[in-house]
């Protein structure tokens, strides 16, 4: 029987629960799926965290009645904004001359495995950014090669602990017997950049609906990373104050912004409001975006500036949080003199850029692409 597996994102407007299993050709079939608006969370704390266990139950509950069938286990993706990423040169001796085994490399991770002054985290990721076998020459797999010294750069992931503590609970609470947290940024850049593109380096910047991230990716693992408090809900907001607009036509006014066009004196854009249509002038309404879009890629320079990249690096922008607006990211690529591409899941029906972290999620349990820290990974998630 196929094996499936079940995750949950908690995205910075909405919470996704979803159940899937591997498909024809590598794909991911999703089964059930559930998901939940909620007041999100800025600057590394939740709104209304007592909201949370109703939120997450209906997210829950919804993904269970579609593929009918009870969740035992979960998979929670840990956001940006609740993780660090730490990064460490690894030696260890062979003993002999021999080939490195996979033993060796798990061994070798494990070593730099702890972390002084780290108390309020928790280890939820090990990864590789590359290897050497006693000399300069950085490769990406060592298994099966003959050496008598292992070293490696590696990258762990380290959660907080009270975002580990407080879904815990609150999975608890709705009855999921076990819980195990993976780095949500870490399953984007794995599963959004092959690893030839992430070899030269790969940046990911996912902006969200409140949230923006960044990772900076090499080989497997993630360099830097950093978070802030800004997505697309900041310009629904200028709109919303700038324009004296509700904040729902606000809303729908940013999905319709055209970036990339110049605009006449004369040129609307045009609301439906009920029997009659409200026109805005285009021009007051590009300047109100350009503003925003300044800002952010302001932000982001600002972030990238202290990472010494190479030219052949790859930039990735995904995220519902501007993704949908024409000319955004364009516009972005000029401000910030990088070239930014939309990346997202390359799946039929899955393929938006606002679902790129619950199905990069789905894909990282479903495919082991990163190691747990427990034995069983694929045991048994389910009953029906």
């Amino acid at each position: 029987m196929a094996q499936e597996a079940a995750i949950l994102d908690i995205g910075s407007s909405r919470i996704t629960a979803m159940i899937a299993r591997r498909g024809v050709n590598n794909t991911i079939t999703v089964l059930g799926k559930g998901e939940c608006e909620y007041p999100g969370y800025e600057d590394g704390e939740f709104y209304r965290p007592e909201e949370l266990v109703n939120v997450v139950f209906k997210a829950v509950s919804a993904a269970e009645t579609d593929a009918n069938m009870k969740i035992r286990h979960l998979y929670i993706g840990v956001p940006g904004q609740f993780s660090v990423t730490q990064c460490k040169d690894v030696t260890m001796s062979l003993g002999k001359r021999r080939k490195v085994t996979d033993e060796d490399v798990d061994k070798l991770l494990s070593m730099g495995a702890e972390f002084e002054g780290a108390s309020d985290l928790e280890l939820i990721n090990s990864q590789p950014v590359y290897f050497t076998l006693g000399d300069d020459r950085k490769l990406i797999q060592p298994v099966g090669m003959t050496a008598q010294r292992l070293s490696g750069y590696v990258s762990y992931m380290l959660a907080e602990k009270k975002f580990i503590d407080l879904f815990t609970r609150v999975a608890a609470d709705i009855g999921i017997a076990s819980v195990d947290f993976v780095s949500a940024l870490l399953a984007e850049t794995l599963f959004l950049f092959d690893a030839v593109v992430r070899d030269r380096y790969a940046v990911l910047v996912d902006i969200g609906y409140t949230v923006t991230d960044i990772a900076v990716a090499r080989g497997d693992g993630i360099v830097r990373q950093f978070s802030f408090s800004m997505g697309g809900a900041h310009l629904t907001e200028d709109l919303h104050e700038d324009l004296s607009v509700r904040y729902s036509l606000a809303e729908t006014l940013k999905r319709k912004i055209v970036l990339n066009l110049e605009f006449s004196p004369d040129d609307t854009y045009d609301l439906p409001i009920k029997e009659r249509i409200m026109s805005l002038p285009a021009t007051q309404v590009n300047d109100v975006a350009y503003a925003r879009m300044n800002k952010l890629a302001k932000t982001i320079n600002k972030c990238l500036g202290s990472c010494d990249l190479p030219p052949t690096t790859t930039y990735g922008l995904t995220g519902g949080g501007i993704s949908y607006i024409t000319g955004a990211i364009d516009y972005l690529s000029k401000k910030t003199d990088r070239q930014f591409d939309i990346v997202a899941p390359d799946i039929p029906r899955l393929n938006k850029p606002h679902l790129s972290s619950s199905v990069s999620l789905m894909d990282m349990v479903l495919g082991s692409s990163v190691p747990t820290k427990k034995k069983g990974f694929f045991a048994k998630l389910f009953e029906r």
